[in-house]
């Protein structure tokens, strides 16, 4: 795959030396903080993803020079970002986190414009198994009244977006299973949270890579649940495998096939890895 990477930041630079490590080409980077004309493998560093995307976009309906974009910035340009490549006809696999109140907005852009986006709040793989563990555990419990739920997160302190995308997504998977949760809280309670709320706590400090808990509290015990992250590399793992199902890449190392169109989350990538079913458009 021909990969650009928007944001060459910490995880930018970690997509690049996997991406590298295991066959792919670096199509170019954008990031309008980087100081360097160049990334590490050569790469030119445009300004932003608008003219990384008119330089590397589709011209004339041929084929892209960059087969795919890897989207992790900031949740104020994460939506222009997806936006100007989808009208280059870039397909987008967005790890950005705190832009979805755009999600609309940016899924109606894509499929204007006959592009592709796959989206996730985390594309650790060991993150969307938990998010499964989780709601198979949801769904027992939510018989058991004396068994409360809630959960907290802790990220490292540079990180933009509290609570974390991750965290709001596995309280919404929660929220689809149970029938006495209806409503996800995050921020501080100055008061006794109601039976329907389910309490879910954010916390930021130090370099901490991300935790994600989930506790069933009952008079006579606990029962948790949590996903421990020790490094970047399983998202950007995560990302390249998303990459190459999105393009119908059959493996490291091979050439792109035909995208596909539409909008998809992490979760249609895991599915076909459950089923192992056969790679089509």
């Amino acid at each position: 795959m021909n990969i650009a990477i928007i944001g060459y930041g910490k995880m930018g630079k970690i997509l690049e030396s996997l991406a590298l490590e295991r066959g792919h080409r670096i199509a170019g980077a954008a990031d309008p903080f980087y100081g360097e004309p160049r990334t590490a493998s050569g790469a030119r560093v445009f300004k932003s993803a608008a003219e990384l995307a008119a330089a590397l976009g589709e011209a004339g309906g041929g084929a892209p020079a960059a087969d795919v974009a890897l989207e992790f910035t900031r949740p104020d340009t994460a939506a222009a970002n997806i936006r100007a490549l989808a009208e280059k006809g870039i397909p987008v696999v967005a790890g950005t986190t705190g832009w979805l109140d755009r999600l609309e907005e940016v899924k109606a852009a894509v499929k204007a414009a006959g592009s592709s986006l796959l989206w996730a709040s985390n594309f650790s793989l060991g993150v969307h198994i938990f998010f499964r563990i989780a709601a198979f555990a949801a769904k027992l419990a939510d018989p058991f009244p004396e068994y409360d739920v809630g959960g907290f997160e802790v990220h490292h302190n540079k990180k933009a977006d509290s609570p974390s995308g991750t965290a709001k997504t596995l309280a919404e998977t929660l929220l689809g299973v149970m029938t006495r949760k209806t409503t996800a809280v995050y921020q501080t309670l100055d008061r006794p949270p109601g039976p329907e709320e389910l309490h879910y706590a954010s916390l930021r400090v130090g370099s901490a890579p991300g935790v994600h808990s989930l506790c069933f509290d009952s008079p006579a015990d606990t029962i948790e649940i949590t996903h421990t992250a020790r490094n970047r590399e399983g998202l950007a793992s995560g990302a390249l495998a998303a990459a190459q199902w999105l393009l119908n890449c059959p493996g490291p190392g091979k050439p792109a096939g035909k995208a596909r169109r539409g909008i998809f989350t992490m979760d249609d990538v895991l599915e076909d890895i459950i089923s192992a079913k056969e790679c089509k458009e």
